[in-house]
């Protein structure tokens, strides 16, 4: 495989996508497929994702994954498969270091985009760093968390999300302004269309999980300039072990896939 930054390069956008997290040994493997054919038909650069276990849950007794070596074995297994990069998320200084021998990109998640031993840990792995901002931290703050990486590793590529912000309570709201003023930093920025709709405004009477409301957000981002898009999806969501209410059904991201093609051309 080229490396990373070079295989991202593109004057069309870059695509961050897979499942919520591994669910069984079989699954992964056919969502990255379908993706990667979608990818390679368009000239998407594709990189799949999925967490290997999700430490935030809501409730104590929600799933969190099938085993951590297991899991990132198989997240892996999918990389070398299709000849792409991977990315998931680790949560601790000591869950980088495991997950780098696993992993081309570790992803910082939102809530701990701050943590300077978890940022400093993820540059000393040596692997590609993409940072969820905050839904509580400005797009100015987030060159902190670059510098952090910087700092320990100056070769680093890192990336930034813009994920939404906080609105009140029980509501997030992508700030479209986010992008340019991150990419100002001098990393890529992606756009997450999923995990930004996970606190819908139920006052509107909609539900954030919605095709319509992932297919609202990332096409905006594709017109604001967007280096790439995360986008979680999963055959059927209902049956989703974790976040189902907010992915994508997978028969629906062809359809998605052309349509921010033909904005971005339209530019």
């Amino acid at each position: 495989m080229i490396p990373l930054e070079a295989y991202l390069k593109t004057p069309l956008f870059f695509l961050v996508a897979g499942p919520c997290v591994v669910e069984d040994e079989e699954m992964p493997m056919n969502v990255a497929s379908v993706i990667h054919r979608i990818c390679r038909d368009e000239g998407i650069p594709y990189v799949f994702k999925a967490s290997y276990r999700k430490a935030n849950r809501t409730r104590v007794d929600s799933f969190t994954g099938i085993g951590d070596l297991k899991a990132l074995r198989i997240i892996a297994e999918v990389g070398k498969t299709l000849d792409i990069p991977v990315i998931t998320d680790v949560h601790t200084p000591a869950e980088a270091e495991m997950a780098a021998s696993y992993a081309d990109i570790l992803q910082i998640p939102a809530f701990l985009c701050r943590q300077t031993d978890l940022l400093q840990a993820a540059a000393e792995t040596g692997r590609a760093v993409n940072i969820k901002k905050g839904q509580f931290v400005s797009a100015a703050a987030m060159r902190y968390a670059v510098d952090k990486i910087l700092n320990v590793n100056p070769d680093a590529f890192v990336a930034l999300t813009e994920r939404g912000s906080m609105f009140g309570y029980q509501d997030l709201v992508v700030d479209y302004r986010n992008i340019p003023w991150m990419q100002a930093h001098g990393v890529p920025v992606i756009l997450d269309a999923t995990h930004s709709l996970q606190q819908p405004n139920t006052a509107a009477g909609v539900s954030g999980g919605l095709p319509m409301l992932i297919d609202t957000i990332s096409s905006a981002g594709i017109a604001a300039g967007v280096d790439g898009l995360f986008i979680e999806t999963h055959p059927e969501p209902a049956k989703a072990k974790s976040d189902g209410a907010n992915m994508l059904p997978l028969d629906q991201l062809e359809k998605l896939v052309r349509k921010w093609i033909r904005i971005k051309k339209s530019l």
